[in-house]
């Protein structure tokens, strides 16, 4: 049986959206965090500077904790399959589990060659070039893009019927891209989109009626509509690949990469998926949504989101 993450959009919110507001106040070098939390962390970027562990044996951990199943909060915790995952593949992999930083999503790539910390977990597609700036680890998840909607609001059956609607999606992520890629195809124009700093802000402005869809990654879309009055009306196909990233320059995502492929072999994982996704979530291939179940086809991938600063 899958974790039941959300029992309402409102506490949904209240638990990750506000970290993902004050993440917006504090961009990473900005000599702020934007957030009065106690996280043990003051330089903006969500870097533990509280003498934790550090060295060679140890590997500093990132995510970004606005995107459930995979990272999210509860209780001022990080909980979710990319939390998980990487503190297990860590410990295989022989070395000590550093400290947390939970930032916004775009800002990932660029705090991990800054040296801020040394793994990312956080539903990072391995396309729109971020191959080129970080070195990933094999994958370990695939999924699709979906058209989420309000049950009582408009109801499209695929890209065309989204002519004329206003469509939101979390910036720097693959869902922007399929966003774009409908305004290269002229379906959408620039006026119809609205990006989004934070994922639950868009899903947020959603639920308020602002926006008539937003464009999410499958497996998180069906998690935020749960039990709500959002469903997913079709699916866009692109078959994207999660991994785990690393500097380009760090010799330790050999061991990682070993311990990824241990735990994909031993079933490890398939266990850790099924917690948070339920016993069918092992690929991320779950074609059963809760709107019209509809597929489009896009052979184009592309990638993910998030903020804020938390430290275990």
């Amino acid at each position: 049986m899958a974790r039941d993450f959300d029992v309402d959009r409102r506490t949904y919110l209240a638990t990750v959206g506000a970290a993902g507001v004050a993440g917006l106040a504090g961009c990473p070098g900005d000599g702020g965090n934007g957030n009065d939390d106690d996280t043990g962390t003051d330089d903006g970027t969500g870097t533990p500077d509280d003498g934790g562990p550090s060295g060679e044996d140890v590997i500093r951990l990132a995510t970004a904790g606005d995107f459930p199943p995979f990272a999210t909060l509860e209780e001022g915790a990080l909980v979710g399959v990319d939390v998980d995952l990487a503190e297990t593949v860590v410990e295989r992999a022989g070395y000590e589990i550093g400290t947390w930083a939970d930032i916004r999503f775009e800002a990932l790539v660029q705090e991990l060659n800054a040296d801020q910390f040394d793994l990312v977990a956080a539903a990072m597609s391995t396309s729109l070039g971020r191959e080129e700036e970080v070195a990933f680890s094999a994958p370990y998840y695939e999924t699709d893009q979906a058209v989420l909607v309000r049950s009582s609001g408009e109801q499209p059956a695929d890209e065309s019927d989204l002519e004329g609607l206003f469509v939101g999606a979390q910036a720097a992520t693959t869902s922007e891209a399929e966003v774009e890629r409908l305004i290269e195809e002229e379906v959408l124009t620039e006026d119809d989109y609205r990006p989004f700093v934070d994922f639950t802000n868009a899903v947020e402005a959603l639920s308020d009626e602002t926006l008539d869809a937003v464009v999410a990654d499958l497996t998180v879309g069906e998690a935020v509509t749960d039990g709500v009055d959002l469903e997913v009306a079709f699916i866009i196909e692109t078959g994207e690949e999660y991994a785990l990233a690393m500097r380009t320059d760090d010799d330790r995502l050999e061991d990682v990469d070993a311990a990824l492929s241990e735990m994909m072999d031993d079933g490890t994982f398939e266990e850790l998926v099924a917690e948070y996704l339920g016993e069918n979530g092992e690929t991320g291939q779950n074609n059963e949504t809760n709107g019209s179940n509809q597929t489009t086809e896009n052979n184009e991938t592309n990638g993910n989101n998030q903020s804020t600063e938390i430290n275990e």
